[in-house]
């Protein structure tokens, strides 16, 4: 006859390391801005969409029309806009939220480097 053991296993386990990260820190502070989640949708939605996303679109119109500028600030902003749909915790919103902003800045500063053309608008 066979015998089954069973061992208790923890679940759970904490790994100590001195210091913690700004990673770490940083994920801290958005989780604490759980309070301020609307401020933070707000500043997505109408900061975001309503700002910094035309200007980044004025800037690629500017520079030529190239897709690949337009999937990328499709993408930046819809980065921003999904997640504060889908109503994830700020832990999410506001890394996803920068994130975009800086692929935006990285559009604006690509077409500022190519030189704008005010012939390739029209």
């Amino acid at each position: 006859m066979a015998h089954t053991i069973q061992h208790s296993i923890p679940t759970s386990y904490k790994i100590t390391t001195g210091k913690p990260t700004a990673f770490s820190r940083f994920i801290n502070w958005c989780e604490g801005q759980e309070k301020n989640r609307f401020v933070w949708l707000g500043l997505a939605l109408a900061g975001h969409g309503c700002a910094l996303t035309p200007i980044t679109l004025f800037a690629i119109i500017l520079s030529g029309n190239f897709i690949f500028f337009w999937i990328m600030a499709i993408v930046a902003m819809m980065t921003a806009l999904v997640t504060n749909l889908a109503a994830m915790p700020t832990k999410y919103t506001i890394p996803a939220f920068l994130l975009s902003i800086v692929m935006d800045l990285a559009i604006i500063i690509s077409c500022l480097a190519m030189g704008f053309n005010l012939n390739a608008a029209m």
